[in-house]
């Protein structure tokens, strides 16, 4: 089954072709950053309107790639929540209705579940049962995976999500948006002895995360120490530390709490190499096994939601012709499926 996915939950429109057999066959990405950058983040009314510039552009540009006229795409998949409502509704809006011009089974996917099973698209993807991580701006989750669609959500953010905090936290040292990013490049530089950040709910039972706490430490160290330029080296240095080793506290306590072995890494944060070598270090010292997508599919992108839309579509499932989206959306709300991956 040939499957079409729109990605257009925030800042960055993509749109991809899988195939059930063959695997994935195109894809291609528009990012805002440019866009959104001089207003420090991003702007959902700007983003609205440039998702609908970019998007039948970008379908036709992946059906060019994939050398398939129209008429071969046997489902449609588009990302339904959660995320800024607008942006949701442009991908919605122009994914039923091309799934309608076609005569073609269409569905809303979400947008974690999509993250969560990203490392599907890998030559090595990871077995069922795993712990994944989902690390990205808008959300931070541990969840344990059964199947497509069995989930268990074993812990979340009670306040920021980590991606979030790096954002704030590089804005408030002066650095460029995206902020994450350029932290985790200046943190490089940085003496990570020089100040200790707090490892917030560490020191208790329990799987949730909270990071706003870090991110007023972190204000309250620049008002104290200055911002000159080493300063602000050694601040990133101690608060991605901090962040990544709370991190791997919590994964460590999730692997231990479902007896498991194998853990999944998803979402934009997830592309941080100081993480990822923190959470293979863990893995390997457990003689486990870790799974992350290649970097280009940690943040949002069209391949996830053509692969998930496609194991949903196979399973029988399909949207009615009403358009879906919605900002907020639990994993938890999601059907459990059987088919192939």
């Amino acid at each position: 089954m040939k499957v079409l996915g729109i990605e257009t939950s925030c800042d960055e429109t993509g749109v991809a072709i899988y195939d059930s057999e063959q695997g994935l066959l195109a894809h291609a990405l528009h990012s805002q950053i440019p866009l959104h950058a001089k207003f420090g983040g991003v702007v959902p009314e700007l983003a609205s309107r440039d998702h609908i510039r970019k998007v039948i552009p970008l379908m036709q540009q992946v059906l060019d790639k994939a050398n398939l006229e129209k008429s071969a795409i046997e489902g449609v998949a588009y990302v339904a929540g959660p995320g800024l409502i607008g942006a949701l509704l442009v991908g919605a809006s122009i994914g039923r209705s091309f799934g309608w011009a076609l005569g073609v089974p269409t569905i809303g996917v979400h947008h974690m579940e999509a993250h969560l099973l990203a490392p599907m698209l890998e030559e090595n993807p990871p077995e069922f049962p795993f712990v994944a991580l989902l690390v990205s701006g808008g959300h931070t989750l541990l969840v344990k995976v059964d199947g497509i669609g069995q989930y268990k959500v074993l812990g979340e953010s009670v306040d920021d999500a980590v991606g979030e905090a790096f954002d704030k936290t590089a804005k408030l040292l002066g650095l460029p948006y995206p902020g994450g990013p350029a932290l985790a490049k200046l943190a490089e530089q940085g003496d990570v002895k020089r100040f200790h950040f707090p490892r917030p709910m560490t020191d208790r039972p329990g799987l949730d995360f909270s990071f706003s706490g870090i991110k007023t430490f972190a204000v309250n160290t620049v008002m104290e120490a200055g911002k000159d330029e080493q300063t602000q080296a050694d601040i990133a240095a101690a608060f991605q530390e901090a962040v990544v080793d709370t991190l791997v506290i919590k994964c460590r306590r999730a692997l231990e709490k479902t007896k498991i072995n194998r853990l999944v890494i998803a979402g934009g944060v997830s592309a941080n190499s100081k993480l990822r070598e923190s959470l293979t270090a863990l893995l390997e010292k457990r003689q486990g096994k870790i799974y992350y997508p290649r970097v280009e599919f940690c943040t949002d992108n069209g391949a996830m939601i053509a692969y998930t839309g496609c194991q949903r579509l196979m399973a029988g499932e399909q949207d009615e012709l009403e358009i879906m989206a919605r900002a907020r959306w639990s994993l938890n709300d999601l059907q459990p499926i059987t088919g192939s991956i």
